[in-house]
């Protein structure tokens, strides 16, 4: 690719170029990998020891009771892994209908899944990792007991969450150190975490689904209105599962399949292949409507037919992707206005993300979360285990594959993304953000292939979400013309605030010619305290 280096957005960053890369949303972190590379570690090292501090320096994102998945391309071939946890055996619509009046709640112990993120850590180290386990947990550890100072975007996450979690067990002891959130630059001391992971590294995480911490996380659940048990710890298995993929702009778009949400950029990039969309220049008022409607149509089938493979049954993700349905989807596309799309029926047949690469060839895209900011608000006391709750992705709609049971996978957000070209890796890519990440997949992935932008200026550049029915938020750096432009069309723009949160943040590691001879070129996005660091 002949990228065209220039960058037309207001950006303070340039793309890092180097053979071995670590990008993540917190520059300690992205040092973490680094340290397991000059080690002499590989990139799916380097990624461990990210994802673990990372846990520590961003913990409104995600902690060690988060969930994980990961592509990764070995030097020979592309794996996908799952190791997103299920639902406690106890759950099923009755008991949310007996217990909170048929609705399941955001917060506590009956939104957490079984924490799957530790297992995951392990299962890449066990099959790919070249350094020992326990080493990969050095930089979080001392993170977590000698402190560090909370970053400025962390920092501001975290006291927008405390009027929500304050009142939820553990959370107050464990994330508000004086009675309030930790400032941006104020030195944060987690040393039960600390405690943990030496736990975690000493046992390879047996301690925390079988030994004490499960345990501790057990009688936690049983005191506080929950109902996981030893076995919903015990059983957990990270599962890998390939990928799902598309082909776009002459190349290969890959996702782990359901239950996460990746399918969704996949239909939108497949229904634009059958667009021509290059016909239409970059930031456009045609190419970005394409964008935005395949998008609604990509949702509108995914909140109708995506949960855990097992469970579906009428519409399977092949039945979603396959040529004929996208074509079919594609041409409901009005050039001339906005539309409000339904779901179709094909014919049967809060989140961190970071990535890693070396200069062997090994890439990984990793992405890791606990749901909403600090996820169930839970945490554990002695522990430092913060829970998510991914529980709270289930629905109660009799008939949906999608509908809560225990020893179920709920819905899942969180995407990592993985892009090949004529059978070889080209780039590992995640943009994470709830409904944000497949559609930041979808705009930087269209800038990059489509109109040759390069990596950091794809990430740099204005997005748009959008939202229910002909609504959509627009980033204040989008060129008005472009937003008048689509509000003629019948866009109706939302309220936004603005947000990092609303237009997400990505990490990007697009391979030269030769990752040894001409290595990679990396973006961090200014959306968090990002960082691409190399050497």
């Amino acid at each position: 690719m002949n990228f065209d280096w220039n960058n037309p957005y207001p950006t303070i960053r340039s793309p890092v170029m180097a053979r071995n890369v670590v990008a993540t949303s917190h520059a300690l972190a992205s040092q973490a990998g680094v340290r397991m590379l000059l080690k002499g570690g590989n990139a799916v090292d380097a990624a461990i020891a990210a994802a673990a501090a990372i846990t520590i320096v961003e913990p409104v994102s995600n902690g060690l009771g988060s969930d994980n998945f990961a592509i990764l391309w070995d030097g020979q071939q592309l794996h996908g892994l799952n190791s997103s946890g299920v639902a406690p055996a106890a759950w099923n619509p009755d008991y949310f209908r007996r217990r909170h009046g048929g609705r399941i709640p955001q917060r506590g112990w009956d939104s957490v899944t079984t924490p799957g993120a530790v297992a995951g850590w392990v299962a890449l180290s066990t099959r790919f990792g070249r350094l020992p386990f326990a080493d990969l947990l050095e930089p979080a550890i001392e993170l977590a007991e000698r402190g560090h100072g909370v970053g400025r975007i962390v920092g501001d996450k975290w006291a927008r969450q405390v009027p929500l979690l304050e009142g939820q067990p553990g959370y107050a002891q464990a994330f508000l150190p004086h009675g309030r959130a930790p400032a941006p630059g104020e030195r944060f001391v987690f040393a039960e975490a600390g405690a943990t992971l030496r736990q975690i590294a000493l046992t390879k995480g047996e301690a925390f689904y079988r030994g004490e911490i499960a345990e501790k996380l057990v009688a936690h659940a049983k005191a506080n209105g929950g109902s996981m048990v030893l076995s919903d710890l015990a059983n957990h298995s990270p599962e890998w599962v390939g990928t799902i993929q598309q082909d776009f702009a002459g190349h290969t778009v890959h996702e782990i399949p359901p239950n996460g949400q990746g399918i969704a950029a996949l239909m939108a990039l497949g229904m634009l292949d059958k667009l021509d969309l290059a016909r239409f220049p970059v930031d456009s008022v045609e190419s970005q409507h394409l964008q935005i409607e395949a998008m609604k149509l990509a949702f509108a089938d995914t909140t109708r037919w995506v949960g855990d493979p097992r469970f579906m049954t009428e519409v399977t993700a092949a039945d979603l992707l396959s040529d004929g349905y996208l074509a079919e989807r594609a041409k409901l596309i009005d050039m001339r206005r906005a539309t409000d799309f339904k779901h179709g029926t094909p014919p049967s047949g809060g989140t961190i993300y970071l990535t890693a690469a070396d200069e062997s060839g090994m890439m990984i895209s990793l992405i890791q979360s606990n749901f909403n900011g600090f996820g169930s608000g839970v945490v554990v006391p002695g522990t430092g285990v913060s829970l998510q709750n991914r529980g709270f992705g289930f629905t109660l709609q009799a008939g949906h594959p999608n509908l809560v049971a225990g020893g179920k996978r709920p819905f899942h957000t969180i995407i990592p993304g993985f892009l090949m070209r004529d059978g070889q890796p080209q780039m590992s890519f995640g943009v994470m953000g709830g409904n944000m990440q497949p559609q930041g997949h979808l705009q930087t992935l269209v800038r990059m292939l489509t109109h040759r932008q390069q990596p950091q200026a794809a990430c740099d550049a204005p997005r748009w979400r959008v939202s229910k029915g002909l609504g959509i938020d627009f980033e204040s750096t989008m060129a008005p013309a472009l937003v008048g432009g689509l509000k003629d069309l019948g866009h109706q723009q939302e309220p936004t605030t603005d947000s990092y949160m609303e237009f997400g943040s990505g990490q990007f590691i697009w391979k030269l010619s030769d990752a040894l001879e001409d290595g990679y070129v990396a973006a961090s996005d200014s959306r968090r305290d990002g960082h691409a660091a190399a050497y």
